[in-house]
């Protein structure tokens, strides 16, 4: 008689299920660890940039004062709150039945709560402003506040890295933070080896106890949601580099995110059964801005190609 087969006798036995959901949707973005958040009230926040210097003169004994008239002058900017939102909408039969291992509702919240920050994460690089999106910061980079490459792009260097900086003059030349794609921190990396002794260790710990490396004292943050398939003249495969300062607190200085000061950060808000299914749903949403309050606070460095 023929012994029981490895199929047949799988049917009366269980795989091994770890509970829990094991990441596996994952972007590289410790910046967002330190990214500050402003709370306001109402449903944008406007602020004020110098746009002209008043004027002054040099005069002599008697001279009629001319020139140094003309009145400051000033430009003023306003930053929308906008909604991120995704509902959790579950099956009361799964719920009750197939949660002994895993809540589901549980890991259909979750996942819904970590999409909404991916999105913030992405558009905080990428946003467009329109479509309801935040305006990010490739787009918040001005014109004068941006070195640009070669005409069909150009390798990393000391050079370009330190003509950029010099752009960020927010607070008095400190500057906060630099971020760019893992590829180009590769570059970086082959840049500092080929100094011959020059330490890639070179690291700051950030309070979650990461270490990311730094580069004349600035922290580099590795951001995956930057492109690196720019368009410069003959390549497609271009990227940017992004760094200035963060706001302290007072709305002067920088960029920081914004959100609704009565319902701050992400929330969680429980609709209730659905009126034609039997379902339960759960909203998840955040109200969010993104506003960068000093244009000399945000520099980019464009078409790198390495």
């Amino acid at each position: 008689m023929a012994s029981v087969t490895l199929a047949e006798s799988a049917k009366l036995s269980q795989d091994m299920l770890v509970a829990g959901v094991i990441e596996n949707v994952i972007t590289v973005n410790p910046f967002y660890d330190i990214l500050p958040f402003q709370a306001i009230d109402g449903n944008a926040l406007s602020y004020n940039r110098e746009n002209a210097l008043g004027a002054a003169e040099w005069t002599g004994v008697g001279s009629t004062i001319s020139a140094g008239k003309a009145a400051a002058t000033f430009n003023t900017v306003t930053s929308t709150l906008t909604t991120l939102v995704g509902d959790a909408e579950v099956n009361g039969l799964i719920q009750a039945t197939r949660s002994n291992i895993t809540d589901q509702k549980a890991a259909q919240v979750a996942s819904k709560a970590k999409s909404i920050g991916r999105a913030y994460q992405d558009k905080l690089i990428n946003g467009a402003g329109s479509s309801n999106q935040i305006t990010g910061l490739l787009s918040l980079a001005t014109t004068a506040q941006t070195k640009t490459g070669a005409t069909n792009g150009s390798a990393l260097s000391y050079d370009l890295l330190d003509e950029t900086l010099d752009k960020v003059t927010d607070k008095d030349g400190t500057v906060d933070y630099m971020m760019m794609n893992a590829r180009t921190i590769r570059s970086y990396y082959a840049l500092l080896r080929a100094l011959g002794g020059a330490g890639i260790g070179e690291v700051m710990t950030l309070p979650s106890g990461v270490q990311v490396p730094t580069y004349r004292g600035i922290p580099i943050f590795r951001n995956d949601y930057i492109p690196v398939n720019q368009t410069r003249g003959s390549s497609s495969t271009c990227t940017s580099i992004v760094m200035g300062t963060l706001d302290d607190g007072s709305m002067t200085h920088g960029i920081a995110g914004l959100t609704a000061a009565g319902n701050a950060g992400v929330s969680i808000e429980e609709i209730g059964s659905s009126e034609t299914k039997d379902e339960t749903i759960t909203r998840i949403k955040f109200y969010n801005g993104l506003a960068n309050f000093s244009e000399k606070g945000l520099a980019m460095l464009n078409g790198i190609n390495n």
